[in-house]
């Protein structure tokens, strides 16, 4: 795809300030005051997109939630024409009057660990009904209707001597959320485990070893 774009660029880009881009897409959240509103937004956004493939939305009373997939069949990756949508949605949330909120976008993730990941996927493939990601069938399961959170099965040397961690969370937050997230977690009682800088993650625990990561992309240029 010779016209990809990264959450760098994505996050960069003139207009785009409402979107954030995680591992399933590029993510917006729109207040509203009522559910016809929304319903409203919603309609806007399908003349947007004609007859085309859509992006998925949660509508709610007090907001609507709206994701840009970043999967293209087997191939993964956003696209100029998902950030002209993107702009395109924004320009018509503005219409309606919406503010952007996008502090309330995150998506989660479960990662199972285990010293053969082939051992075990099997068993969590049949009990969700879940597929294998199609760009990565040997590490992800996804659901097949977009709903439930990914599960990706980390390959481990050995198993943690006490069995903490074996099974945790990812929390993937808006990359300008990611510190004051960490931050809240430490206050609560938790504490760092790791850091990667260069995969932009914290792994945290929490009183009883069970462990969280806080993880975010990469953030525009200008905000380094």
């Amino acid at each position: 795809m010779t016209d990809r774009i990264f959450s760098r660029q994505f996050h960069g880009a003139a207009g785009a300030e409402a979107w954030r881009v995680l591992p399933d897409g590029a993510f917006a959240f729109f207040r509203t005051d009522s559910f016809r509103l929304s319903a409203r937004f919603v309609d806007a956004i399908g003349g947007l997109v004609g007859e085309g493939d859509g992006p998925d939305i949660d509508v709610r009373g007090d907001g609507v939630t709206v994701l840009i997939r970043a999967f293209k069949g087997h191939e993964y990756g956003l696209v100029r024409r998902d950030l002209d949508l993107a702009l395109a949605i924004t320009t018509a949330a503005r219409g309606l009057g919406l503010t952007a909120e996008p502090a309330a976008v995150q998506t989660l993730s479960v990662i199972p660990g285990a010293t053969e990941r082939r051992a075990i996927m099997p068993f969590w493939e049949r009990v969700l009904a879940y597929d294998r990601r199609p760009d990565s069938p040997d590490d992800d399961l996804v659901d097949p209707h977009g709903r439930l959170p990914p599960f990706w099965f980390e390959e481990m040397d050995e198993l943690r001597p006490d069995g903490a961690g074996t099974i945790h969370l990812v929390v993937w937050v808006p990359w300008d959320e990611a510190e004051s997230r960490v931050a809240a977690g430490l206050a609560a009682g938790g504490r760092i485990v790791r850091h990667n800088r260069e995969e932009n993650f914290w792994t945290l625990a929490d009183p009883a070893g069970n462990e969280v990561d806080i993880a975010t992309t990469s953030a525009p240029d200008h905000a380094e």
